[in-house]
């Protein structure tokens, strides 16, 4: 009995220990998060050095210093899961890039974003798979299947949509921010669909039947998961437009307006309560679709991002104000903080000693791995945005909307940067709980978190020279674009806004297509008019939107409506 009393004792006192540790590694990493938010706050203006730069050095510092203190047994303080990333992290920062996206810039580049972010993608991969096929057999690294090297092509051809927000300028280059963030969100979403449809097919003896019945599951997932999401996003509108939260329960009993302070708080309080519920139903959509997509097998990247488009088209303006001004900072700020979270814990886990002693025996082939797979993202970008951009140019009418050659390589470069999602579909491939015991696998995450590193550090600092070398009128440019009436708005205005697209803006003043030619010279504005029409005449009456929304007597919303005297 005793022995037994003593045991249990014991084991009780590992497993607090245990907490305790666990305690102490979750406190350093807020405390960590907190510095690189105050650190990349004080570095704001330079351009040459971003958060995301920030984050992956603070983490790498800290894995050297907790790599000294814990004897070389450890470099990180949180052991890394592919559900944590994709359940927890990666949906708030995809859902606010479509929330905030400008919705008109986005669909008017729409034709050329899709080719870059999807045929693009699927170029990428092609390449990234021929020339891993080609040189790991002369590398003597392992034995891959063929899902491993098409897996790797969907790794490497994922780029980091979130350095680039950071790194171009949407003042100063606004069709450059669009274009290379539009087909980032597109292009990551591209991937992760890509890699699932791999994961989901026998490959090892591939034929053309099979390769058909590949491609067709890859454009399958893709329109399913931006259907949910939209269905998801309208589901969001439509309820919030029919329970309508902000309006006081009942009608008002005006005759109580003598004991005006007491009228007053009683309202407020109506207004502040359904904040909350507006609120709290608008994130649980947004992450409702997200689980709904990896629920049904879908891609819940892509749906997350076009529920985000929708809710901020029609959702966003059924709610009260404070509840705009709530939902855009809470989306913004969690975005934000799971970022910052993603790029510290890469750069702590690049010293991940357990993965180096593998390939500390072979120093050179680790190195010349990093480097092939390092050219082939050059090339496999360079393969798919050059041509796509000749396609692209040659259905442009107006000169001034095709993409000049200096443009296309700064497009080229910027997008050369690889991420987060490059970092999970790896762990995701190549791990099992974060660990492997496998050489060949522990090549292939070393080697991915080289390639991160070294794409996120040096191009991304060489990003804002390389602009300034290829545009160096950029500023003066703008200014012009501004200025020009003559000049398409999609030039003109940036994708991302912290404001939401105005009735002007939503295309009003475009005049109506009066014949087939100019239908065909501008096709864009001409089904934008038309979408218009519908919008106006069946989807916002149905689903609320801007002008759609009833007035509350004494409501922030009719305030802010009624004339000033």
């Amino acid at each position: 009995m005793a022995s037994q009393l003593g045991s249990m004792l014991t084991k009780l006192g590992n497993l607090s220990t245990s907490d305790h540790a666990s305690v102490v590694s979750i406190n350093l990493f807020v405390a960590l998060l907190c510095g690189c938010i105050v650190i990349g706050h004080l570095l704001e203006e330079n351009r040459w050095v971003n958060e995301s730069i920030t984050a992956l050095l603070i983490g790498v510092c800290t894995g050297v210093v907790i790599l000294l203190t814990s004897g070389g047994r450890s470099s990180h303080l949180l052991v890394f899961s592919e559900d944590l990333f994709f359940i927890y992290l990666l949906p708030p920062i995809i859902f606010n890039a479509g929330f905030q996206v400008k919705k008109k810039q986005f669909f008017r580049n729409f034709i050329t974003i899709m080719l870059f972010g999807a045929i693009g993608t699927l170029i990428s991969c092609s390449i990234i798979t021929s020339g891993v096929m080609q040189f790991f057999s002369k590398l003597g690294i392992g034995s891959f299947d063929m899902g491993d090297y098409l897996a790797i092509g969907a790794i490497f051809s994922a780029t980091d949509s979130v350095c680039t927000l950071q790194v171009l300028n949407q003042d100063e280059t606004p069709l450059l921010y669009s274009l290379v963030f539009g087909e980032g969100v597109v292009n990551d979403a591209a991937s992760v669909v890509l890699f699932n449809a791999i994961q989901s097919f026998d490959l090892t003896h591939i034929n053309l039947r099979i390769a058909f019945q590949f491609i067709g599951n890859f454009f399958y997932l893709f329109f399913a998961s931006t259907m949910l999401g939209v269905v998801t996003g309208l589901l969001s509108a439509y309820i919030i437009k029919t329970l309508y939260f902000g309006r006081p329960s009942g009608s008002i009993d005006w005759t109580g307006i003598c004991c005006f302070p007491w009228f007053l708080l009683t309202q407020m309080t109506i207004l502040m309560h359904s904040t909350d519920r507006e609120v709290a139903l608008m994130i649980l959509m947004a992450y409702l679709s997200y689980i709904l997509a990896e629920l049904f097998y879908l891609s819940g990247i892509l749906t997350v991002f076009f529920c985000g488009i929708v809710m901020s088209h029609y959702t966003w303006h059924n709610v009260t104000e404070s509840s705009r001004i709530t939902t855009k900072h809470a989306f913004a700020t969690l975005s934000f903080v799971a970022e910052i979270f993603i790029f510290l814990y890469v750069g702590m886990d690049a010293l991940d000693i357990e993965k180096w002693r593998f390939v500390s025996s072979t120093p050179g082939t680790s190195a010349a791995v990093s480097s092939m797979l390092l050219g082939l993202v050059l090339v496999g970008r360079a393969a798919f945005v050059f041509p796509l951009s000749f396609l692209s140019n040659l259905v442009k009418k107006n000169p001034t909307e095709k993409i000049s050659l200096r443009q296309q390589v700064i497009i080229w470069w910027a997008g050369l940067m690889r991420g987060a999602v490059s970092v999970a579909l790896a762990y995701k491939q190549f791990t099992r709980s974060g660990h492997t015991q496998l050489r060949t696998n522990a090549i292939m995450i070393t080697s991915t978190i080289t390639v991160v590193l070294f794409s996120t550090v040096v191009f991304g600092l060489m990003t804002q020279p390389l602009i300034r070398f290829m545009l160096p009128h950029s500023k003066h440019t703008t200014s012009m674009v501004f200025s020009d009436s003559a000049t398409p708005k999609s030039f003109a205005v940036p994708l991302l806004d912290s404001t939401h697209d105005s009735d002007a803006d939503m295309g009003h003043g475009f005049p109506r297509p009066s014949s087939l030619r100019m239908l065909l010279a501008t096709p864009s504005r001409s089904v934008h008019h038309y979408w218009r029409k519908f919008d106006d005449a069946i989807m916002r009456p149905m689903f609320g939107g801007r002008g759609f929304v009833p007035f509350v007597p004494g409501s922030p919303t009719e305030r802010s409506a009624s004339p000033l005297p």
